[in-house]
């Protein structure tokens, strides 16, 4: 069997499996991405913004085709499959708009007199290993400012996304770009330490899990090679006194439950002030409880499947250790009984240390409630935790929101909303959710030679 294949979570039905590369395959793409990286980092910034501004065209002209591939792989509801394009082109225009003033020569102040100008080039090959749950959007991220800072891109996708990951080479091509500057390929994993050590590579971008993220870096380590690591999250949704509960309730269900909880910054860990608790839960159970779980080729479904049998399988492995040590079932709690990888919305209460899901993220429609008495135990609870991702805060009063936002150990916080993403916005963590920004002018300073170019007076 193929590793790269087509299983749709939502039928168990296998649609189409992909040939893996041969090793001589690997070592083309390897060349065409080298041979092509000196003529597009001389490239004249327009033919750059030309290319990423029609990428960006292309997403939104085939948005309804490309959505219904992911919906197809990996299960995402159809409005949130077309939600994902738009971002997708969003990022593209954000970097053919913005990306040419990010590369401007910074002009230094010398003590000694003269000249001094950092001066931004591409490194060379970049290579990209990119998950499943948002198909196109993490692609976007790491090879649109890569594209602009002149930079060619190695892409291998996850083996749940073939059908993704040949129609996004098929937009560069489409558009215009040069061959060898956009690669795919359908590599194993021990292919994937060959192409990391590889002398034409120069960084690796991974988005996945810890253990992957791990091992990535330990190759990359040993070559000397940049690496940029979003990895995972058990991000907190504080809900302090001064929230308006209602507002918050909602936020909580679109922040845990979209895409069916498979996002790395997704509201994993709700912590409600025990003031506003019992109403919070009250509006948040019954937001729940009203999700639309179903066909995700439907416009009206909220909620489709996992994404795979194993990942249904460890969910289930977390919450039944959760029930058998204590922890109460607010709703669902267990597996849909139909063909597929179903899980119900679930709430969980009296979750602790010794339970994996207090811990372990859980990546999957379930969230655990946690009760405070104080804004000291929330943040002391949120931090709590080896991950570093994001996290929510809920509150009407914007002095104390930002006083709680200092104190968190997470790279982003989003203050009355669910955490989310925009192109104009770094996204990354601290601690074991990764190293490295992606998105904004900072996604654009990773893999980019900052070349001091200094002038005696």
């Amino acid at each position: 069997m193929s590793v790269y294949a087509v299983k749709n979570p939502a039928t168990g039905e296998t649609v189409k499996e992909y040939d893996t590369a041969a090793d001589s395959d690997i070592q083309a793409a390897l060349a065409s991405a080298d041979n092509a990286f000196e003529a597009w980092d001389k490239s004249p910034l327009p033919e750059r913004v030309k290319l990423l501004s029609r990428v960006a065209e292309i997403y939104t002209e085939r948005r309804d085709e490309l959505a219904a591939i992911i919906t197809r792989e990996m299960g995402k509801p159809a409005a949130q499959a077309g939600m994902e394009i738009d971002i997708v082109a969003s990022i593209y225009k954000y970097y053919a708009d913005n990306g040419p003033g990010f590369l401007e020569d910074e002009e230094l102040e010398v003590a000694a007199g003269g000249k001094a100008l950092v001066r931004k080039e591409g490194l060379g090959v970049v290579f990209g290993i990119m998950p499943w749950n948002f198909p196109y959007y993490q692609v976007a991220r790491f090879a649109a400012p890569n594209l602009m800072n002149g930079n060619t891109v190695l892409l291998k996708h996850a083996p749940q996304c073939p059908e993704s990951a040949l129609a996004m080479e098929q937009i560069f091509k489409d558009a215009g770009a040069p061959e060898g500057a956009y690669v795919n390929v359908f590599a194993t994993n021990d292919q994937a330490a060959d192409i990391i050590a590889d002398p034409r590579v120069q960084g690796v971008s991974l988005t996945g899990s810890e253990r992957a993220g791990s091992a990535v870096a330990e190759i990359a380590g040993r070559n000397l090679k940049k690496v940029v690591l979003e990895l995972g999250g058990s991000d907190p949704f504080l809900v302090l006194e001064s929230a308006n509960v209602k507002k918050a309730a909602k936020n909580a269900m679109i922040g845990r439950f979209g895409n069916a909880g498979q996002a790395c910054n997704a509201a994993k860990r709700i912590i409600v002030d025990e003031k506003v608790h019992d109403e919070f839960v009250d509006h948040f159970t019954s937001a729940v409880t009203g999700i639309k779980v179903g066909d995700p080729s439907e416009a009206d479904t909220f909620m489709g499947p996992l994404s795979s049998e194993g990942a249904l399988e460890t969910l289930i492995g977390q919450v039944e250790d959760a029930i058998a040590k204590g922890a109460t079932v607010l709703t669902g709690g267990s597996r849909i009984d139909q063909p597929g990888w179903w899980f119900q919305p679930t709430i969980l209460t009296g979750v602790t240390e010794d339970m994996r899901a207090f811990s372990e993220e859980l990546f999957g429609p379930v969230a655990v409630v946690y009760k405070v008495s104080s804004e000291d135990e929330a943040v002391a609870l949120a931090n709590n935790t080896v991950y570093g991702l994001g996290a929510s805060i809920q509150s009407d009063d914007a002095e104390r929101a930002q006083a709680v936002a200092d104190l968190l150990q997470t790279g982003m916080v989003y203050i009355n909303e669910a955490e989310g993403t925009a192109a104009e916005l770094p996204f990354g963590g601290v601690k074991r959710s990764g190293v490295g920004r992606e998105l904004g002018k900072y996604g654009m300073d990773e893999f980019v030679n900052k070349k001091l170019i200094r002038t005696r007076g």
